[in-house]
C-alpha cells in the first residue's frame, strides 16, 4: 500500500467536489448541453492522450461498444447534463449535496439486477434514513416553493442516473479483460459522440463567453474527468473500492465550502443537516454483512485481470 494514498484521497475529494463550482460558472455563458459536451470532449482527449502514452488500444467489438454507449448515457451524458441544467436553478453547494444520494439510488437497482447483492435490515434502514435526509434538505416544512423544485428534481435525476449506471457497468463491464483505462476512454468517446449530435439540435451559439467560462469547462474535462479517473483507480488499486467509495461523502463538504466562499451562495441550516442524514443513510445502505469480499481489492490496471467496476465512487 502506498504511503501517499491519504494525500491522493484528499486530492480526489477536492477535485470531484469542485466540479459543481465549475459547472455553475460554465452555466453563466454556455447552455447546459454545451457545458456537458465541452467537458466530455476535453475529458476524452485527456484519456486518449494517456492511453496513447501507455500504448494501450481502444477495445474492439460492436456489442461491447453498444454496452459502453449505454454506460456513457447513464454515467456521463445524462448526469452531467442534468446537473448542468439543475444548477441553473439551485446552488452549486446544493447540487453537491444531491450527489451524495447516489448510493441510495444504486442499492435498489443493484438488489434487482445483481445476484450477489442482498437486502438486509441495516441496508433498508439506510434507505429510509437517506430519504428522511432528502426531505430535510428540501426543507419540506417550508412548502414546495421554498427552493426550486425543478432544480432539485433535475439534480436528483442526475443522482438516479448514476444509480442506474453503476450496477449496469458492474454487471456488463466490470469483469471484462480490457483494461479500465481503455474502457473508460471508449465510454467517454461514446458520450462525446452522443452529445456532439444532440447539442447543435437543442442549443444556440453561446454568448458573453469570458476566460473564466472557458477555463471552467477545461477544468471539468481535465481535472473533473482525466485527473479524477487516474486518482480513483490508483486508490482502488492501493486501498480497495470500499475505502475509495467514501470520497462521495467528502464531496458535499468541498462543494459547500467552495459555493459559500467563492460564489457567495446562501447556506440554510437544514441543508448541511440533511446532508449529514443522507450520508449516514448512504453508509448504512452500502454496508455489507461480514467481511468485504476479496474482489473489493483490485489489482493494478496494467494487469488487465479485472476492470474496477465494483467501485461505487461517484462524481458529477
Amino acid at each position: 500500500m502506498s504511503a501517499t494514498w491519504p494525500l491522493r484521497y484528499v486530492l480526489l475529494a477536492i477535485t470531484w467536489g469542485s466540479t459543481f463550482l465549475f459547472i455553475k460558472i460554465g452555466d453563466e455563458a454556455f447552455a447546459p448541453l454545451q457545458v456537458s459536451l465541452g467537458r466530455m470532449v476535453v475529458g476524452a482527449a485527456t484519456l486518449l492522450a494517456i492511453l496513447g502514452l501507455r500504448r494501450e488500444r481502444l477495445p474492439a467489438g460492436a456489442r461491447l461498444w453498444g454496452q459502453l454507449a449505454i454506460a456513457a448515457i447513464l454515467l456521463n451524458v445524462a448526469p452531467f447534463t442534468l446537473f448542468a441544467y439543475g444548477e441553473r436553478h439551485v446552488s452549486s453547494l446544493l447540487a453537491g449535496i444531491w450527489n451524495a444520494t447516489v448510493p441510495l439510488f444504486t442499492l435498489p437497482v443493484a438488489l434487482l439486477v445483481l445476484a450477489d447483492e442482498r437486502a438486509s435490515a441495516r441496508r433498508l434502514a439506510g434507505l429510509a434514513i437517506g430519504f428522511a435526509g432528502v426531505l430535510t434538505v428540501l426543507g419540506v416544512w417550508n412548502g414546495v416553493g421554498a427552493t426550486s423544485l425543478s432544480g432539485n428534481l433535475l439534480c436528483l435525476g442526475a443522482a438516479a442516473s448514476y444509480g442506474l449506471g453503476f450496477p449496469y457497468a458492474r454487471r456488463y463491464l466490470a469483469r471484462r479483460a480490457e483494461g479500465p483505462l481503455a474502457l473508460a476512454t471508449a465510454q467517454l468517446v461514446c458520450g462525446t459522440v452522443i452529445l456532439a449530435v444532440l447539442t447543435p439540435l437543442f442549443t444556440a451559439p453561446p454568448h458573453g463567453v469570458a476566460a473564466k467560462h472557458v477555463l471552467s469547462v477545461l477544468a471539468l474535462g481535465v481535472l473533473g474527468t482525466g485527473l479524477t479517473f487516474m486518482l480513483n483507480y490508483s486508490l482502488i488499486r492501493d486501498v480497495g473500492a470500499t475505502v475509495t467509495s467514501t470520497v462521495a461523502y467528502v464531496m458535499p463538504i468541498v462543494s459547500t465550502v467552495l459555493g459559500v466562499i467563492v460564489l457567495g451562495e446562501p447556506l440554510r441550516w437544514y441543508e448541511p443537516v440533511g446532508a449529514a442524514i443522507i450520508i449516514v443513510g448512504a453508509v448504512l445502505a452500502q454496508a455489507r454483512e461480514g467481511r468485504a469480499p476479496r474482489s473489493d481489492r483490485l489489482s493494478a490496471p496494467r494487469s488487465k485481470r479485472r476492470s474496477p467496476g465494483r467501485s461505487r465512487t461517484t462524481g458529477s
